[in-house]
């Protein structure tokens, strides 16, 4: 994983509830393990047309939106069942950050174990940025900030240990593998008392 620490981008708004892992990802694609190359199945029944043609209805497959990094959806988004997929698909897809007002917690937890920054925010201001597709946002991890394009400041919350990993770009293991002397001590200190 690269360090994340600033991401700056116009947003896409995906204006669905509800949108499970199935809709993110569909299961007929988890056959592998490989997180390369799943961004072109993210969301793949609303992309395409049942003769494999780009859907132009589709918003993620319009000009507008082309190279934004951040996703604005609607309400619980990410439930359904758990796959790692998922955030793999939207980080292969060029997705840095999904904001929304509810995002389920699997979802959120692999995603930000990931590397995706996953923000929920207070119903108001997540329906302002509902309503401004396009908006330039800068956000700023380790401020838990958002600004708009009109220098409004939205605070949003991020665990500690998610934002460490996050701006140092590890995942759990990278985190221990951090700390390995400090693991190596402790196990010599613990042999001796044992």
């Amino acid at each position: 994983m690269k360090p994340l620490t600033v991401i700056e981008s116009r947003t896409a708004v995906l204006p669905f509830e509800n949108i499970d892992t199935d809709r993110i990802i569909p299961a007929r694609f988890l056959t592998t393990t490989e997180r390369k190359g799943l961004g072109r199945h993210a969301f793949n029944d609303w992309r395409y047309l049942e003769d494999g043609r780009a859907n132009p209805d589709f918003v993620l497959n319009q000009p507008q939106t082309e190279g934004c990094e951040i996703l604005v959806a609607g309400h619980n988004f990410g439930c359904g069942s758990s796959r790692e997929h998922a955030p793999w698909a939207l980080l292969d897809f060029g997705i840095k950050a999904v904001i929304s007002s509810e995002i389920a917690d699997i979802f959120r937890s692999n995603a930000l174990k990931n590397g995706l920054l996953a923000i929920v925010l207070p119903e108001e201001a997540h329906r302002q940025l509902m309503q401004r597709p396009g908006e330039a946002l800068h956000i700023d991890i380790q401020a838990g900030t958002i600004r708009t394009a009109e220098g409004q400041i939205i605070h949003f919350e991020l665990d500690g240990f998610a934002r460490h990993c996050l701006l140092n770009g590890v995942d759990q293991l990278g985190f221990l593998l951090q700390h390995r002397d400090q693991i190596h001590d402790y196990e010599q200190k613990r042999d001796i008392y044992a």
